[in-house]
């Protein structure tokens, strides 16, 4: 993207899924002491196991057991960071020629991992007038004997859906019909708004075998500690020794998670008071409020209220724009008139759409949404645009 902010603007860039940018959320300060009495206590500065500290584990295993969905520490795997722990779940699922399933629009990553082992990647689509749930039918078409992994994101990025727990058995329904294990990144799980209910995937599943993925950087707001899992839910045994063995092969290529946190994490994992979650989700919320109700007026553009995470996915009506042809365009023009940077959604694969981070504090989301409703008042035609006026 060509992007020249305009000089007289500050910028504001809503682009970035980095909570802490903007220093207006921070991290609870329990989170801070435990990480300062593992650097202090001098004993996480060695390697760790690749897989992460058995202790560590354990305390990863408890936080999320349940008798829906039971854990042990020999069912999770610690990675640097969720990103790894995706990396990691699509290498041990998938040879060279699969193809994986993933969300449209989707995280931008399971395509670029896949993609670079020599995964194929099929998109199967979400519905933007239901609150982007999944397109079941377009799913299961997608499915075929080189078809090794469905990837679930819930709640998402972008789209800031949440999946209720019925629309939930009927994707597990699909993958159990076919015999696909399923890549739950949960890395937002319980990050819904207040109002909202998330439910864990594998709490759902009898049979299907789920590799969920998770970790500390948007719940506890600490992306830079890179601390992640791996949450192996297998209750038939399924996967049976080989996809465990395959998962403790692939950390050891570069020896695991930070041990400094892994040191710091019972204690996070216990100690984080329940106002502190409440107070990031009702922030966020309160923050997509703002927009959804700034933007629904805006001529051209048309918003979709989330439920969860971090995002805010907003329409355009990109034919009443004219010498815009697409949404990076848009986008860019937007940023060279008005410096406001939002992220076009051809990055995830869905043209013609835009995503907001509503992680900036209350008064630039304000701001920002003044903004973009000028440049659309600016550039809007009530009638749509033809090849003459979009070629000027």
């Amino acid at each position: 993207m060509k992007l020249t902010p305009n000089p007289e603007k500050a910028m504001i860039a809503l682009s970035i899924g980095d909570p802490t940018v903007f220093g207006n959320l921070p991290t609870d300060a329990c989170v801070l002491k435990a990480l300062k009495d593992a650097v202090e206590s001098a004993r996480y500065n060695g390697y760790a196991p690749s897989i992460g500290y058995q202790k560590s584990r354990e305390a990863v295993a408890n936080f999320y057991n349940s008798s829906l969905a039971p854990l042990e520490a020999k069912d999770v795997v610690l990675t640097s960071g969720c990103s790894q722990a995706i990396e990691l779940c699509i290498s041990v699922l998938s040879n060279p020629g699969d193809n994986i399933l993933i969300p449209c629009p989707g995280f931008s990553l399971y395509k670029t991992i896949a993609l670079s082992i020599g995964v194929q990647v099929k998109l199967y689509n979400l519905l933007p007038e239901r609150s982007w749930e999944v397109d079941l039918e377009h799913l299961e078409s997608l499915v075929d004997e080189q078809t090794t992994c469905l990837v679930l994101t819930n709640p998402s990025n972008p789209c800031g859906s949440v999946f209720s727990k019925e629309h939930l058995e009927g994707i597990l329904k699909v993958a159990s019909k076919h015999c696909l294990p399923i890549l739950a990144d949960e890395i937002y799980g319980d990050m819904v708004f207040p109002g909202c209910t998330y439910t864990s995937l594998a709490t759902l599943s009898s049979d299907v075998p789920i590799l969920s993925c998770g970790g500390l950087a948007k719940r506890w707001l600490v992306p830079g500690w890179r601390m992640g899992w791996i949450l192996i839910h297998d209750r038939r045994d399924v996967f049976g020794s080989e996809i465990r063995k395959g998962l403790v092969k692939l950390t050891q290529l570069i020896l695991g998670a930070c041990t400094l946190v892994q040191g710091a994490l019972e204690s996070i994992l216990q100690n984080t008071p329940q106002h502190f979650y409440d107070s990031t989700t009702s922030f966020l919320k309160a923050n997509a409020e703002i927009c959804f109700k700034e933007l629904s007026t805006v001529p051209g553009l048309t918003p979709i209220m989330p439920s969860g995470a971090m995002y805010f996915m907003v329409g355009i009506d990109i034919d009443h724009f004219p010498g815009m042809k697409n949404d990076v365009e848009f986008t860019e023009r937007l940023v060279t008139e008005q410096s406001v940077f939002c992220l076009p959604t051809s990055a995830f694969d869905y043209p013609n759409f835009f995503r907001i981070v509503v992680t900036v504090p209350e008064k630039l989301m304000v701001e920002a949404c003044v903004r973009i409703r000028l440049f659309c008042q600016q550039h809007y035609l009530p009638h749509r645009a033809d090849s003459s006026e979009l070629d000027q």
